[in-house]
């Protein structure tokens, strides 16, 4: 058997893991990294590159089909078509471009790519199989993990022929007539509303009494109401029984025990991720879990020295930018720089529509933690950038301590909010206050200038509202 030995080996190509082996690249590690698919895991190939793409394809054909029933902008259009598999080859040629330029980097900055799936032997070792069956063997000195995260299957109604995952979702050969939707969570919010505007009609099942559950209930008000506007029909406080015998609907049994099926010609179900810890002798190393996730410090080392675990695979939250920062974090604690990962907010997006952006403390976990805090929101109701692109449903909110006015938390629901997401982080990284917010200049019209109102309303002198 042919053995390599390396300073960092690296088991998984996702953003975590890349980005890790690249940063140790930089510094002169000597990196190898193995991943059994293309490069980029699946936040490029398979998750969140994948369905921005597919829901901006959606948004577009919707808007098409606006402009078709009579615009108040003027616009006047014929009743457009769609071709999905064009749809899907323009998709995935992004979607090739990104992994190709994770590939050359990567070969840029000295990584050995080795491809193949990984076997955990011991901490130091690794056997990898190739495509060809053929086996290697790794030495390392450090070894990273960063095998990431897999959809959760319901064992009632496991992966398969109409039952699909958000990754057979992504890539259809055709938009289904009629698609059921198992939760109510972000991805199947996201992919439901792309595949109702693509013309399926939707109905979307969910255990409990509201959509995005994760979310404050304020946040997603104009999400429900926007989801109602499209015609997605939603089933709340149900449960999924599983497929009927004929296999052409799904039984649901609502929160009084009474039983229908919905009719369907696809099923996607939604109701989470898990980390992907088992399949590769992970086992073997007997490592302090946090149920199936790796339990790390704030170096993201785990239980064993010279063993670290970033990314999904170490559990919530699950976000391809952590997973990132952890993995340039590693990299620089192993070339001998002092370093914690120990962020004051991570932003977390919702690209619904309208979409929501969470930053830090809402108004609920401030005062679950006993802080006394001002809240105040501004409407894009009153905020003429919002006027102009016709999407004025939604809001700004901001949380900050009421003894010296520090930031602890932003969110906000509307068209486009996702890019006020790195105004919102570096304002609490940076630690600023409702004053510093409110005391700069915004453009105008933007839509930021409802972050600058927030701040000016909770200070008691919003200008436009």
């Amino acid at each position: 058997m042919n053995q390599v030995s390396t300073t960092l080996l690296v088991i998984g190509g996702g953003p975590g893991g890349y980005v890790a082996a690249i940063r140790a690249g930089q510094l002169g590690i000597q990196t190898v990294l193995v991943e059994a698919a293309t490069p980029g895991g699946t936040c490029l190939n398979i998750g969140c590159i994948p369905s921005k793409a597919l829901i901006h394809a959606a948004e577009e054909f919707d808007k098409a089909k606006h402009y078709a029933d009579g615009s108040a902008l003027g616009i006047m259009a014929s009743a457009p078509s769609i071709d999905v598999s064009r749809t899907v080859q323009w998709k995935d040629g992004i979607v090739k471009r990104l992994t190709s330029g994770v590939g050359a980097l990567l070969k840029k900055n000295d990584v050995q790519v080795i491809k193949g799936f990984a076997r955990i032997l011991d901490g130091k070792t690794v056997e990898v199989k190739g495509e060809n069956g053929e086996l290697l063997r790794v030495r390392c000195e450090h070894l990273l993990l960063a095998s990431g995260s897999e959809p959760v299957e319901l064992p009632f109604m496991p992966f398969g022929g109409m039952v699909v995952s958000s990754t057979e979702a992504l890539s259809p050969a055709d938009v289904p007539r009629r698609l059921v939707v198992v939760g109510a969570g972000y991805i199947g919010l996201e992919l439901g509303t792309a595949y109702r505007k693509l013309g399926a009609e939707v109905t979307v099942v969910e255990a409990l009494d509201r959509v995005l559950p994760a979310y404050d209930a304020e946040l997603t008000k104009p999400v429900g109401a926007a989801l109602k506007r499209l015609g997605v029909e939603l089933r709340l406080g149900s449960s999924v029984l599983g497929l009927n015998a004929a296999g052409d609907g799904v039984r649901v049994k609502d929160a009084n025990g009474e039983e229908t099926v919905l009719a369907a010609d696809r099923v996607l179900v939604a109701v989470g991720r898990r980390p992907r810890s088992a399949g590769f002798g992970l086992e073997s190393l007997q490592l302090d879990m946090l149920g199936r996730a790796v339990k790390i410090d704030d170096g993201c080392r785990t239980s064993m020295r010279n063993v670290w675990a970033i990314g999904d695979l170490t559990g919530e939250p699950m976000l391809a930018h952590r997973a990132m920062a952890q993995g340039e974090m590693v990299a620089e604690i192993i070339s001998g720089k002092r370093r914690h990962f120990t962020p004051n907010a991570i932003a977390a997006v919702c690209y619904t529509d309208p979409e929501v952006v969470v930053v830090g403390l809402s108004p609920l976990d401030a005062e679950k933690a006993g802080l006394d805090v001002i809240s105040a929101q501004f409407p894009f109701a009153a905020n003429g950038r919002a006027m102009t692109i016709e999407s004025t449903d939604g809001f700004v909110r901001v949380v900050a301590r009421r003894d010296n006015h520090l930031i602890l938390g932003w969110q906000a629901v509307g068209r486009g909010v996702s890019e006020l997401s790195t105004a919102f982080g570096q304002s609490i990284e940076l630690g600023a206050t409702l004053e510093d917010v409110a005391g700069t200049i915004h453009a105008h019209p933007t839509l930021g200038e409802a972050v600058q109102e927030a701040a000016l309303r909770a200070l008691g002198h919003a200008l436009h509202i």
